[in-house]
């Protein structure tokens, strides 16, 4: 069970990093600087505001903006939403929304730690594609936790399609306030939508392209950004493999946090076992110009570090290269 510590007190919030390099309409800098939720108390408040103002010097965002000058910090003080669901969202000019969301607190979704349910939105039709989400983050007290969900809501729709639709109509009206499509956060707790953060959208995820039948996918995916690439597989499970990464990589990891930002600087491309197209990870990654591939089940344990291998980001397939096959 994952935790992170938080003290108490007296009212809940959340401490958010904005930083003036993040939410333009160039880059995102998604999930590159710290944010706290479920801060309790005015010395963990003002211990958070120190993290934050901090993390403009993390690996992660250093590597992010590269030679670029450090930008200001600012640091945004918000009522904590205990959220039952929660997610990300991206309006689109023809009016279509694609939201995903899974149980708990937003981060599960941001960080890529569930692959979360994803629903599209087009003329008040819903298309709905329905994950397994095992985990949920929660407050507990003092502390987030992860926990299991119950086993009879892991496939269980996060949303009904008259929230989907509800959700997608606020999101319009604030692509329609700030003049452009928005990357959204949100949260429903005791049936109230909150949107929590709207930043424009940078880049879009790619739309499904059907893999042709004459082409034989050893293992396939959700298509999360736009490419094709070929290079040696490298399997990273956590932070303790990083050191193992070479230039041309193509990265197989159970998912890709914000964290691992400096990896998405020199690897290839990406495959992940979680996460959605929504996620900060493969924000940053299309941001990058690489390939993703993402919610590949069990592709570290598919996929052994060394072979060659080649990912269609646009598809989501991923093929043993001719000259790896035995």
């Amino acid at each position: 069970m994952r935790r992170w510590l938080v003290s108490a007190g007296d009212p809940v919030v959340a401490v958010r990093s904005s930083a003036s390099n993040e939410d333009t309409g160039l880059a995102s800098a998604a999930g590159q600087h710290d944010s706290f939720l479920g801060v309790h108390g005015i010395d963990a408040v003002v211990d958070a505001v120190r993290a934050c103002r901090a993390s403009l010097w993390s690996e992660r965002a250093t590597a992010y903006r590269k030679d670029s000058p450090t930008p200001a910090m600012a640091v945004i003080i918000q009522h904590h939403v205990d959220a039952a669901v929660s997610g990300v969202l991206f309006t689109s000019p023809d009016g279509s929304t694609l939201i995903e969301a899974s149980w708990g607190l937003g981060p599960s979704v941001v960080e890529g730690h569930v692959t979360p349910d994803r629903y599209e939105v087009r003329n008040a039709g819903v298309t709905r594609t329905i994950a397994d989400k095992p985990t949920a983050l929660v407050r507990d007290g003092s502390h987030l936790v992860t926990r299991p969900v119950p086993a009879d809501q892991r496939r269980t729709p996060t949303l009904s399609d008259a929230t989907a639709v509800h959700l997608a109509t606020l999101a319009h009206r604030a692509a329609t306030t700030f003049g452009s499509p928005q990357d959204i956060e949100w949260a429903i707790a005791a049936n109230t939508i909150w949107l929590l953060q709207s930043r424009p959208v940078t880049t879009h995820p790619p739309t499904p392209t059907p893999t042709p039948p004459s082409t034989r996918a050893v293992l396939s995916g959700t298509p999360a950004s736009h490419g094709v690439a070929t290079g040696s597989a490298r399997v990273v499970r956590g932070p303790a493999d990083f050191g193992f990464v070479r230039p041309g990589d193509i990265l197989v990891c159970p998912y890709t946090d914000p964290a691992w930002t400096p990896l998405l600087s020199i690897a290839a491309g990406v495959i992940t076992e979680t996460g959605g197209v929504l996620s900060h990870a493969a924000i940053v990654a299309r941001e990058h110009g690489i390939p993703a591939v993402l919610a590949v089940p069990r592709a570290t344990d598919r996929i052994p570090t060394g072979v060659t291998i080649t990912l269609n980001g646009s598809t989501g397939a991923v093929h043993l290269n001719p000259a790896s096959e035995t």
